[in-house]
């Protein structure tokens, strides 16, 4: 079932005005199955087959003329030399729209698309499925224990599959194909527990000595390993909130995934019982809330930035959403019980960033059902984030 992606419109968008589109993100995000819907009339080129990219390395210039009026390359990391050439072709005939490059991020792969296609390429993000996606998928998960299991890569709803099954073989396939490649990891032993060791810690300050200590590596290697995760879309560190004031702010960044399907795989959860009883289930949703946000302003190409903020008096709030005028304070609470609670770290941030803001805004998102307006901010359902009125307001 080929559903509409989100990101299609500003797909679309970028095509009529650039020569070149590059579309990265994880694997298994969708970005081959976006491309044939939005360029159905472009030819349609992978170089994971290992005649195709052998001819791609040897005759790149023959490779690329075989389209004259531009193609959908997929997988454009498996020969990056190849952008140096298309580059030339690119200054001849700049005609937007003519080339369509994806490909599964790694270390060297915007280094490449920025060296050799600066100013010509879009770059845009395919990231796994938002909640406002999910839902087009006959049989999605209704409750909310059941949707961080299955979590959002799209052949687990496509086909139906146990997220369980799948996400197995996904982990195998991630570090036995992609990260091999990578000359830093040479143990994938450990570094497939410190994959594990990283779920522990999602929605945490990452701590680069636990983690190597745990692992038993050195720090530059957790560091080198956690860019490793960061390139490939897996993992993504929320920066602590930079203020000019005199606050003793934490400056550690905060650790989350993108999949809670992934989380929940990597922590042994197979079930929505197992969850509900589960010590990190508070951080997975809070990983949940602000990868949603995250996916919603990527799709949505929103500008301003993410944080989350934490002074050493002990306030924080888990996510501060920053646009040119205005700041959202968002607060993510599995409990399903609305109170007034809810919403106390935001508030108390609140005071302590309004005076950089025009205009700074709260809201709580939490495991219940029933959005409540009250008089110092909102109360919004996990399963009410993708409406437009809330997405809206956390991607102006």
């Amino acid at each position: 079932m080929i559903i509409e992606r989100d990101l299609a419109p500003r797909l679309e968008r970028a095509a009529r005005r650039w020569p070149v589109v590059t579309l990265t993100g994880p694997r298994q995000s969708g970005k081959t199955t976006l491309c044939r819907t939005v360029f159905a009339h472009h030819p349609h080129v992978s170089l994971e087959a290992p005649d195709t990219r052998a001819f791609a390395s040897e005759d790149p210039r023959g490779f690329l003329t075989q389209f004259p009026l531009g193609a959908v390359v997929d997988e454009i990391q498996r020969v990056p030399d190849l952008l140096s050439y298309l580059q030339v072709m690119v200054d001849v005939d700049p005609t937007p729209g003519r080339w369509i490059l994806t490909g599964s991020q790694n270390l060297t792969l915007l280094e490449s698309v920025g060296q050799s296609l600066a100013g010509r390429t879009a770059v845009l993000h395919l990231l796994p499925l938002a909640r406002s996606e999910i839902i087009r998928f006959r049989g999605h998960p209704e409750g909310l224990d059941e949707a961080l299991i299955a979590g959002s890569y799209p052949a687990i709803f496509d086909r139906d599959l146990d997220p369980a099954d799948w996400l197995s073989s996904y982990v195998a396939t991630y570090i036995e194909r992609d990260v091999r490649t990578v000359r830093s990891v040479g143990d994938l032993a450990a570094f497939q527990r410190f994959v594990q060791l990283c779920a522990g810690r999602t929605a945490q300050m990452v701590n680069y000595s636990s983690l190597a200590g745990d692992c038993g590596v050195t720090q530059p290697t957790a560091k080198a390993w956690l860019s490793i995760l960061e390139a490939g879309f897996v993992v993504f560190r929320l920066p602590a909130l930079r203020s000019t004031a005199r606050k003793r702010l934490v400056k550690m960044p905060k650790l989350h995934f993108y999949d809670t399907g992934l989380v929940c795989w990597l922590l042994g959860i197979r079930s929505p019982d197992q969850l509900a009883a589960h010590p990190l289930r508070g951080p997975i949703f809070e990983s949940w809330v602000v990868s949603e946000i995250a996916k919603h302003r990527a799709n949505r190409g929103s500008a301003g930035t993410l944080s989350y903020y934490r002074d050493r008096n002990g306030a924080e709030v888990d996510l501060v959403v920053e646009g040119p005028e205005r700041a959202s304070l968002v607060e993510a609470k599995a409990s399903a019980t609305p109170s007034a609670a809810l919403l106390a770290g935001a508030r108390r941030v609140r005071g302590h960033i309004a005076e950089s803001h025009e205009s700074t805004e709260t809201l709580c998102v939490y495991g219940g059902d029933a959005p409540q307006q009250r008089s110092d901010g909102l109360i919004v359902p996990w399963g009410q984030l993708h409406h437009p009125q809330t997405r809206d307001q956390l991607t102006r």
